[in-house]
């Protein structure tokens, strides 16, 4: 009997404890909770992201040229068809076809200021692939450190709701402090990797591109001094570069 009893109080005392609620959230109210600083790591996430899909598709559209190039370009430049040699390197919306056509422009100067001129156009190529570059760098850098200041500046805002409550301090007070102020790390974490992962990418990219360009120049250059020693002995330089401005004038022509 008295077990009987006992057991039935149990079971009540049971039925009256309230049951804890399941809290769910959706990933905009999250966002939400985080503050005005999550629309600054949102603002930097799309220009992070229009930067690493503008460059990749720069860098994938210059790194397009036929393997067969360098190879007509010594079949024309070999039997004097400076303008069709001009003509090929314009098909090609490339660096490497823009550095061929500077340096057979210059064809019938000394080397020494052809190979310059196609370093420079090089160099300008380079610079126009890495622009945008150090934005996305920054972001990298700087998205990881906005999320941290959003979580101190949480953390400091729990601490002052807690001290402000006196003596009636609920738990709830801090920890829902705290994970209103996580949310801006990780907001910014996530914006930070995918910045710092793209940079990297982009940039081994752009590495590869310019050993490519490096390549072409040397086999360029190579053409030229092949044809300089192709002329009789008796040839002075000073005539061999005549003779290279005269047959690319009148190809023009």
């Amino acid at each position: 009997m008295l077990t009987t009893l006992l057991q039935s109080g149990l079971d009540q005392a049971v039925e009256t404890v309230p049951q804890p609620q399941e809290m769910t959230m959706s990933l905009f109210d999250l966002f939400l909770k985080g503050g005005a600083l999550m629309w600054v790591l949102l603002a930097l996430s799309i220009i992070a992201i229009y930067i690493l899909g503008k460059k990749w598709w720069m860098i994938r559209k210059a790194g397009k040229i036929d393997g067969n190039f360098i190879r007509e370009i010594r079949s024309l430049m070999h039997d004097g068809k400076t303008k069709s040699a001009i003509s090929l390197c314009s098909r090609y919306d490339s660096p490497v076809a823009r550095m061929v056509e500077k340096g057979i422009e210059r064809a019938g100067r000394p080397l020494p200021d052809i190979q310059t001129a196609i370093e420079n156009t090089a160099n300008i190529e380079v610079a126009r692939l890495e622009k945008g570059l150090p934005t996305l760098a920054t972001i990298a850098g700087g998205a990881p450190m906005i999320g941290f200041l959003g979580t101190v500046m949480g953390m400091v805002q729990a601490f002052f709701n807690m001290a402000s409550a006196g003596n009636n301090i609920d738990i709830t007070l801090l920890s829902g402090g705290i994970y209103v102020a996580m949310i801006t790390t990780v907001g910014g974490l996530i914006v930070g990797i995918i910045a710092y992962f793209g940079y990297n990418y982009l940039t081994s990219q752009i590495s590869d591109l310019v050993f490519k360009m490096e390549s072409t120049t040397i086999d360029f250059m190579d053409l030229l001094n092949s044809q300089q020693e192709s002329v009789p002995a008796g040839g002075s330089a000073g005539e061999v570069n005549n003779a290279a401005g005269r047959t690319a004038t009148a190809d023009k022509q």
